[in-house]
């Protein structure tokens, strides 16, 4: 979920069709064998995991005047869910920070003025990540995931959500790989060239034609296709189309809250069936609560980066009073849980993952942030998961699908991007 233009359409589309599911008795629940006693305590267990997020929308955040990706901050005195004092308090090893785009028209200066927002977001997620190079580097490989954990450094992949920058020219996602994405979805909330939205009229009964050149174009080049905020039926054909699996970076099912942006569980075991992943968000397990003073605070969040330090306060302030309240999402940790356990149970804990959608919309009581993250990994072994469960949970399944798409690529590793991460190394 983005608090981006055209805002209005976002938010209607996001709270029109949102309605509790029905629950069909006799689901068994998720019931592991209890894991072998241990002295060592959750949080330190958290620490040991390899940990990432699928879905960081931070990088709104980037270029904000007077802060600093680097400091501490507080989820009462700022807005922002993620910073590099934050993953290390929640043990957040690293993730994807997504270049968002707005959708806009489908002509060609549409295109053109989303392609430079584009650009300038992947610029300014590159400059951020490169201002701390003893703490977090760039990464363009599964492995480097690992190399990077073994150096003592947090690690960013870069995701795409809404490829509608691209415009008409498949071209430019070698482009955007060459900057480091590794990660890309058709669309977001409104129909563009590529595909049917969950969340707007169908306009092409899922992929359009370029649509389904887009989805081998990211075959070739090795990108993992994000399924997220597409149609079922665009969902059906990528499924069908590509030739590695499929990442839903941050989307939930529909048995647990009956949203579009959801997938039903029937979809869940194909992706499944397919070697996918889908990564447990924090969104979309309840109402969302908009009204006129939400909708113009998002209307300022949007812009967060040219608001002065003391209007960001002013901001922080009055969106922390409306969400003590009336939050966003009247729900909790609790939710969250059920939500993930639900997940595992439909699609087997090899194809679940987490993608919080921080930043983006995403945070629940007892979950407002990723420092608290901890808890998650200790409910998960109190319900007893093995420290092997969780691994694969926590960043093991994301990256064996990262895996076979860099197999199924028939392009080398060439770039810029991939190029400075690659020279990193593990002293750099």
């Amino acid at each position: 979920m983005k608090a981006l233009p055209p805002l209005l359409f976002v938010l209607s589309a996001l709270t029109a069709c949102g309605t509790p599911a029905p629950r069909h008795g006799g689901k068994a629940s998720v019931a592991p064998a209890a894991p072998a006693a241990t002295d060592e305590s959750p949080a330190a267990l958290h620490r040991r995991l390899l940990t990432l997020d699928t879905h960081l929308d931070t990088p709104m955040h980037f270029g904000r005047a007077g802060w600093s990706f680097g400091d501490a901050h507080t989820y009462a005195g700022d807005l922002v869910q993620v910073d590099l004092a934050r993953m290390d308090a929640g043990a957040l090893d690293g993730g994807f920070f997504v270049i968002y785009t707005a959708s806009g028209p489908l002509t060609a200066q549409g295109y053109a003025d989303a392609l430079a927002f584009a650009r300038g977001r992947a610029d300014r997620i590159a400059a951020t990540i490169a201002g701390f190079p003893t703490r977090i580097a760039l990464a363009t490989r599964a492995d480097d995931a690992l190399r990077l954990d073994r150096a003592g450094k947090r690690f960013a992949f870069v995701s795409m959500e809404n490829s509608y920058p691209l415009g008409e020219d498949l071209g430019l996602l070698a482009e955007f790989r060459r900057r480091g994405v590794r990660l890309a979805g058709p669309v977001h909330t409104k129909t563009n060239q590529f595909a049917d939205s969950a969340t707007d009229e169908p306009r092409w009964n899922g992929l359009s034609p370029l649509g389904r050149d887009w989805v081998r174009e990211m075959n070739r080049l090795g990108l993992v296709i994000d399924a997220s905020h597409a149609s079922d039926a665009a969902f059906d054909q990528m499924l069908e189309l590509s030739r590695t699996p499929l990442l839903l970076s941050h989307s939930g099912s529909r048995e647990i809250w009956n949203h579009p942006r959801n997938l039903d569980d029937a979809r869940i075991r194909r992706l499944a069936e397919h070697g996918g992943v889908i990564s447990a968000t924090t969104v979309y397990l309840t109402t969302m609560n908009i009204g006129p003073q939400r909708e113009a605070l998002f209307g300022q969040l949007e812009h967060i980066a040219d608001l002065s330090p003391a209007q960001q306060a002013e901001l922080t302030t009055a969106t922390r009073a409306l969400d003590a309240k009336e939050p966003l999402w009247d729900s909790n940790i609790d939710a969250f849980m059920r939500s993930l356990l639900h997940l595992i149970e439909v699609a087997g804990i090899d194809h679940v993952g987490m993608g919080g959608d921080w930043d983006g919309g995403g945070g629940l009581r007892g979950l407002e942030d990723i420092a608290a993250l901890p808890e998650v990994t200790a409910r998960l072994r109190a319900a007893g998961f093995s420290e092997a469960d969780l691994q694969k949970l926590w960043s093991g399944n994301v990256l064996r699908v990262m895996r076979a798409a860099e197999a199924a690529a028939q392009v080398g590793d060439d770039g810029a991007a991939e190029a400075a991460a690659s020279k990193g190394g593990d002293g750099a």
